[in-house]
């Protein structure tokens, strides 16, 4: 036998034993089971068989020769690469194979036999396999690293591993796969592109989805060489990224998908390539910016990403974008923040502000997607976000776009039934969220029908499911009343309203359809399709909508059934559920799914459907108040104390006996009610009493046994329970029982008989029951009524004052501080008027009598008698009773035509009294008069007055109650055409002729041409025309100039001996008049293009107030002084935003706190009302015209930047440049000049007797009298009464005062008792103000400009008490009165400047609430007069900590 390397070398080739030659003779069956028995011996060697190495080392040559390796049958090959892969092995480490090309056709024979690899169910699966895990074990493909076409072999290798995996592979196969790649990575020199594409290609995201195996093994890949294979991705990023070589790679276009993978895989990776990232956040291209927002978005935002923490700059980098530039980068950023505050609940602080800017992105789908974020995460857990995030949510329930604002509305009721009624987040989850509900009510004061009808739609679906059964509901919704802020009460109370309203306007819809057609009938059938248009959305399409309606039900008789029992008292909630699926799947069709008219009829029907009360509902209801006075209800489990609990559900109840009277009656609910009665809280019994009012009307005949015990409560209660128990039990037997007269005869005798005017206490509640009685039998007691007003309310009651008043500084004390003797005048007064009303004419002139008896209360300042024994307090209330009672006699037509101008001008005047409440109470009753139409339209007048009150407060109420006016008597004449004779009592623009004779007889407006009495002038004019100019319909501009300049032809009719004048020369207080004619003109000039073209109509002049024009006089003279024509600047009038003042911006962080300037603004003596001079004017006012531009703003928010009155803004331009204040007095204050008729002063019998209120300000100023904090509200003013000289003007006189003109004192803006600046800081501010102008500027408010006379230096400066005493202002708050309090933090202002927006009608829904349901009833008008919380909830939230409040 030959030396084994003499036989290797001589060629020939040597076979295991058993095996014969393999050659192409054989065939391919006999090669393979040759092949097999070679593969079996390779198999079975070892490293160590030297002999046998050599022995088969031809053969292992032999092997590879072309013949095998390209054999066209693929098990020859199989079987041959195993045996290749064996020689390797068994030859490592040097290869049997000495030539390169040799070896390349080798690994690259190998490589394509593992395609093999991909059959897993193959006959021959496991000899691939076999061969996977020999060249793995072995890194056989190490050898290919010296080869210079090694990283073809490599990458044709990688690329057939990745085609080749599958998910019938198990963990081997894939382990063997990463071991022979990840050699090659680990233990190779370099790592091409080419080898590196292979790879990555597997995580673009269309190749991972398609193959989720290959993606799989090119992680593990990666995970198993992170180390090794880092520098050439750096490589490959660098080159791309920062170098912009994007033919390096076909990848390069996946790059951003490619480093979100590999930061998934093992942020290591891309430790070089992020910062890179931070370079091109600041690229100049918005597409590749707005990738790596995307990218850098999913890598923050991944649910383990610690990226933001270990990444700081990045992360700061990547928040700058949600301020780019670019909108689609703002978006994405936005649409991040959700998964960040889901995954990453640390993260919230920095996203916090930005957000909060995004919020009020110009971009309406930015706003949205902040919305979305915020809410989705908040669903998730409402521990991820903060009540900052959800209050940017609650501000944007007033946004401009429907779309944001649906979107905040949806997202804050699905979180409030989640955490709040579903109890998801536990008792902390449920308070935390506990605004919402209140918040989503407020919206219903909105004008958009979209919003309310949006809340109807969350208030069914969200807050009180309908769907819920009957007991549940009912103490869902027992709870939920009881829980509601005020505003929120009245707004569900108004919902309730209004659906009731539309129920019954189809209810009368129905009966106009089924009556014969006509032409008075289709008349009356388009007036209702209009009125009930109105209450849909979007009433332009909706009006043919409901008109097909209309004639649907005309022809479809089923329909009209089940309209007809939806609408009905007695339908049941299941009814109503029943009727609106037939309704709609009659009226649907399956051939058109989108159906816009029945979409309509859906909105119609959600309206009017009562879904959520019946009688069902209603015994429920009564069930749980039940137990909550039993003491079985879980109350306190609910957070509601038991009290409160009762009452809210007895005022629930009131309000649904208004809109389901129906559904209260069973004997059940009546005796539950019953019950009620007897309980001591007067509040319960109150409640229970209207209940009874409002359902009782077949109580007689259908429960005689209720009756029989209801009767004698009601009569007790009418004589000895409080005085509103009292008032109700007369309605309730003047509703329920016919025999009616019996039983007020039984009550109205023995009450008269025991009238003792020697106790007070007594009186109060026999005054009221008398009163209601004179309201509604005044027939019955004609005879004994006259009597009673004149001999015991006059004689014994109004015009003795038996008890001696409290001495007080204060001008308003709580009810309960009331003196009994002024509680029964007031109740005798109202007593008067009530018997009045009863009456309804003036035949025997009691009207008359009433009238003067009035007036003398107004004219002698609430103190009849004039001995002086009231006190300030009580001569308060009887002032406002006096004006109350006069607007409420105003309203019947038969006393309105009975009181005088002199009358009706000091009645106007109550506006400016001198109490903050007084002022207060008296205009919101002008407004309930005028919003109802009952009050004449002179009246309305009387609000230009309200432009000197010196609380700003006051100011924006009286614009909104203003513009709500105009806007009702507007919509009015456009929906009821027909009332065109009625045009001038209707029309706004006729109110200029009554305010321009009010103001000239202003008695403030003594000196025809003296120019700060002129300013004051044209600032209450300019109050009444901003807001009636704001609309120049039918050219009404021109109108009211036309009507001006018809008064200047006149005279005034009330100077009676001007009239007979005839001279040219104008009488003086006819001059008064052409004067404030001029002051009007030149307003309209200056703010209207359009007052020149022809006047639409001739108007028409109130006969009362204007003479006719005189032939002969032609009355073309200028009346202004020369330097009034700079204070009329031109200028466009805006919409009145009467919004500005009272309804704030909503909280925000980061919200600077208003500046001291800004807070000393509620003390401002000038008025709220921009000038028509003030070049600010375009500035201050948000128009709906002006705000395209800034989408973000809220719908009825002020602009955020100035954080003040938008008027204020504008009468900062109005101020005098560089007008300087002096301190001496002015020519006015001189005695030798006429002094200005003196207003409201007492009739003095001796020598002259020191003012109270002026020794009042000599001790105030020589600081001996220190004030109490609740004083400070109603302190008396320091200074003269409105309409009186200085006292430093009278004093030298030493004359006796005599009885002056009408007129109350002047009204005195309540310092607020938090007020943080003392005097000494602010008299530096005046003197600054003297020498600069003040310009608005961000996060400082501009002083309120100095409008009026000189002022007065601080009480430091001077012990003169000439020098030290305020120049005579109306309705200005002198200096001394604000109170020092340099240390004092600002809490109440500073606090109720930020509380949540709400909208004009919420102002008005406080006048109109459920007590308003009866119109005409006198007993609503007197409950709300009644009621000391004079405040509306809007005012008196934003000012509680500045006044007294009850």
């Amino acid at each position: 036998m030959a030396h084994p390397k003499a036989r290797a070398t001589d060629g020939k080739v040597t076979y295991p034993p058993g095996v014969k030659e393999i050659s192409d003779k054989i065939s391919k069956e006999e090669m393979v089971r040759r092949l097999k028995m070679v593969v079996k011996t390779f198999m079975d060697m070892d490293q160590d068989s030297e002999e046998e190495k050599e022995l088969y080392l031809n053969l292992a040559l032999h092997l590879a020769s072309d013949f095998f390796l390209k054999h066209p049958d693929k098990d020859v090959r199989l079987l041959v690469a195993c045996c290749l892969a064996d020689i390797f092995r068994i030859y490592a480490p040097e290869a049997p194979f000495t030539s390169p090309d040799k070896l390349k056709d080798i690994f690259m024979f190998i490589t394509r036999q593992l395609k093999g690899l991909e059959d897993t169910k193959s006959a021959q699966f496991n000899r691939y396999f076999y061969l996977l895990e020999n060249i793995a074990w072995v890194k056989s493909y190490n050898i290919c690293f010296e080869l210079e076409d090694s990283n073809e072999i490599f990458t044709q290798l990688y690329r057939t591993l990745f085609q080749v995996i599958n998910n019938g592979h198990n963990q081997k196969v894939h382990m063997h796969m990463v071991d022979l790649m990840s050699s090659i990575v680990c233990e190779g020199d370099t790592v091409s592109q080419e080898l590196l594409d292979t790879v990555l290609v597997n995580l673009v995201p269309a190749h991972k989805n398609l193959n989720k195996q290959a993606y799989d093994l090119a992680k593990a890949l990666l995970k198993r060489t992170a180390q090794a294979i880092e520098p050439y991705i750096t490589n490959f990023f660098n080159l791309v990224l920062m170098l912009g070589k994007t033919s390096v790679s076909d990848l390069s276009e996946h790059v951003f998908d490619l480093i979100l993978e590999l930061y998934n895989i093992d942020s290591h990776l891309l430790l070089s390539v992020l910062p890179q990232l931070e370079f091109k956040l600041k690229s100049n291209d918005n597409d590749e910016r707005l990738q790596v927002v995307k990218l850098l978005a999913k890598m923050f935002g991944a649910k383990d990403s610690e990226l933001a923490v270990q990444n700081k700059p990045l992360w700061q980098c990547y928040l700058g974008r949600f301020n780019d530039i670019h909108v689609p980068i703002r978006l994405e950023c936005v649409k991040f923040a959700s998964h960040c505050l889901m995954n990453h609940p640390d993260l919230a602080k920095d996203l916090t502000d930005f957000l909060k800017v995004r919020s009020h992105d110009p971009e309406e789908a930015i706003r949205h997607d902040v919305i979305v974020s915020i809410v989705t995460a908040a669903k998730k857990d409402l521990s991820l976000v903060n009540d900052q995030l959800l209050n940017f949510v609650r501000e944007r329930t007033l946004d401009k776009r429907w779309r944001v604002r649906k979107e905040a509305m949806m997202g804050l009721a699905q979180i409030y039934k989640k955490f709040a009624l579903q109890a998801e987040g536990g008792k902390e989850a449920s308070k935390q969220i506990s605004w919402i509900k209140d918040k989503l009510l407020h919206i219903y004061y909105q004008n958009s029908i979209d919003d309310r009808l949006l809340v109807e739609r969350i208030f069914a679906q969200y807050m009180v499911p309908h769907n819920l059964e009957t007991t549940e509901r009912m103490k869902c919704l027992y709870y939920l009343y009881a829980t509601l802020d005020l505003n929120a009460v009245k707004a569900l109370n108004e919902m309730w309203k209004c659906q009731n309203m539309l129920r019954h306007h189809v209810k009368d819809l129905l009966d106009l359809v089924s009556r014969p057609k006509t032409e008075a009938s289709s008349k009356a059938v388009f007036s209702k399709v209009m009125v009930i248009t109105r209450n849909l959305p979007d009433p332009g399409k909706a009006q043919d909508f409901v008109k097909k309606l209309a004639q649907v039900l005309e022809e479809d008789e089923r329909v009209r059934e089940q309209l007809e029992t939806l609408v009905s008292p007695a339908c049941s909630c299941k009814q109503a559920e029943g009727c609106v699926k037939d309704i709609t799947k009659k009226l649907g069709s399956p051939k058109q799914p989108s159906n816009p008219f029945l979409e309509m009829v859906k909105f119609l029907l959600e309206r009017i459907a009562p879904v959520h009360i019946d009688t069902e509902s209603i015994s429920a209801l009564i069930k749980q108040v039940n137990k909550s006075i039993d003491g079985t209800a879980d109350d306190e489990d609910e957070g509601v104390p038991t009290d409160q609990a009762i009452r809210a559900g007895l005022e629930l109840l009131k309000v649904l006996s208004f809109t389901h009277p129906v559904s209260f009656h069973s004997a059940e609910t009546f005796e539950s009610l019953l019950g009620c009665l007897k309980m001591d809280d007067e509040k319960v019994a109150e409640a229970a009493l209207q209940i009874f009012k409002n359902t009782g009307g077949k109580l007689e005949e259908s429960f005689p046994h209720i009756k029989s015990v209801l009767l004698p409560v009601l009569q007790h209660k009418a004589k000895k329970a409080t005085p509103r128990q009292a008032k109700y039990a007369i309605h309730c037997i003047h509703s329920m029982f016919s025999n009616r007269d019996t039983q007020f005869a039984q009550i109205f005798e023995p009450l008269q008989k025991g009238l003792d005017p020697a106790n007070p206490e007594q009186l109060i509640t026999p005054l009221t029951t008398l009163g209601h009685l004179a309201l509604l039998a005044p027939e019955q007691f004609a005879g004994p009524l006259k009597s009673l007003v004149a001999n015991f309310i006059v004689k014994d009651l109004l015009m003795n004052d038996r008890i001696l008043g409290k001495k007080t500084t204060k001008l308003w004390v709580p009810d309960d501080e009331v003196s009994p003797e002024t509680l029964a005048k007031i109740e005798g007064i109202k007593l008067m008027v009530r018997w009045l009303l009863g009456v309804k004419n003036n035949l025997s002139k009691s009207g008359n009598s009433t009238l003067r008896m009035l007036t003398a209360i107004l004219s002698s300042d609430g103190d009849l008698t004039e001995q002086g024994k009231m006190g300030k307090p009580d001569m308060s209330r009887l002032r406002l009773a006096a004006g109350c009672a006069l607007l409420k006699l105003a309203q019947e037509p038969c006393y309105h035509e009975i009181i005088t101008l002199e009358q009706y001008q000091l009645c106007a005047l109550v506006i400016n009294d001198e109490c903050y409440q007084v002022r207060q109470a008296f205009a919101q009753k002008l407004n309930k008069g005028l919003w109802g139409l009952r009050l004449p339209l002179e009246y309305m007048a009387v609000f230009a007055l309200c432009a000197k009150d010196p609380v700003k407060e006051r100011r924006a109420h009286a614009r909104q109650c203003l513009a709500k006016n105009v806007n009702i008597r507007r919509e009015y004449l456009r929906q009821h055409a027909a009332v065109s004779e009625k045009l001038f009592s209707l029309l706004p623009e006729y109110v200029v002729p009554y305010t321009i004779h009010l103001l000239a007889h202003d008695p403030d407006y003594v000196k025809v041409q003296d120019i700060e009495q002129l300013k004051d002038i044209k600032e209450s004019l300019w109050f009444i025309l901003e807001i009636i100019m704001a609309k120049n319909e039918n050219n009404s501009h021109a109108f009211i100039r036309k009507m001006v300049e018809n008064i200047k032809q006149t005279k005034d009719a009330q100077a009676a001996a001007d009239t007979k004048r005839l001279t040219r020369r104008a009488p003086p207080l006819s001059q008064k008049l052409y004067t404030v004619c001029d002051v009007a003109i030149n307003i309209i000039i200056s703010k209207s293009t359009t007052y020149s073209l022809e006047s639409p109509k001739d108007p028409v002049l109130p006969a009362r107030f204007f003479t006719q024009p005189d032939k002969n006089f032609n009355n073309t003279k200028n009346y202004l002084p020369p330097e009034m024509k700079s204070l009329f600047t031109p200028g466009k009038p805006k919409a009145a935003n009467v919004l500005g003042a009272v309804n704030k911006p909503l909280a925000s962080a980061g919200k600077p706190i208003p500046s001291k300037s800004s807070r000393m603004e509620t003390m401002s003596n000038a008025s709220s009302n921009s000038n028509p001079s003030s070049p600010g004017r375009s500035k201050g006012r948000l128009d709906s015209a002006d705000m395209d531009h800034s989408e973000n703003e809220d719908i009825v928010s002020l602009k955020k930047k100035d954080k003040r009155d938008d008027s204020e803004v504008a009468r900062d331009g109005d101020r005098p440049r560089g007008r300087k204040r002096g301190a001496a007095p002015s020519q006015e204050d001189d005695p030798g000049q006429d002094p200005k008729p003196k207003r409201g002063r007492k009739k003095a019998t001796g020598a002259a007797v020191p003012d109270p209120a002026d020794q009042w300000v000599e001790e105030t100023l020589d600081g001996e009298v220190s004030m109490e904090k609740e004083d400070e509200q109603n302190s008396p003013p320091k200074k003269g009464r409105r309409g009186r000289p200085p006292k430093a003007a009278a004093a030298p006189k030493e004359e006796t005062p005599v009885k002056g003109r009408r007129g109350r004192k002047k009204a005195v803006a309540p310092p607020p008792e938090e007020e943080a600046a003392g005097e000494e800081e602010e008299e530096e501010e005046d003197r600054m103000s003297e020498k600069v102008e003040v310009k608005p500027k961000a996060g400082r408010q501009a002083r309120t400009p100095r409008r009026s006379q000189q002022r007065v230096e601080a009480p430091e400066a001077t012990d003169s008490p000439a020098e030290t005493t305020p120049q005579k202002r109306r309705g200005r708050p002198p200096k001394a009165a604000q109170q020092p309090a340099k240390t004092t933090p600002r809490g109440g202002r500073s606090r109720a400047a930020v509380k949540e927006n709400e909208s004009i009608d919420e102002m008005d829904a406080s006048l109109r609430s459920v007590d308003d349901e009866e119109e005409g009833e006198e007993e609503e008008e007197e409950e709300e007069q009644e009621d000391t919380e004079y405040t509306s909830p809007k005012v008196q939230r934003k000012t509680g900590g500045r006044r007294n409040r009850r």
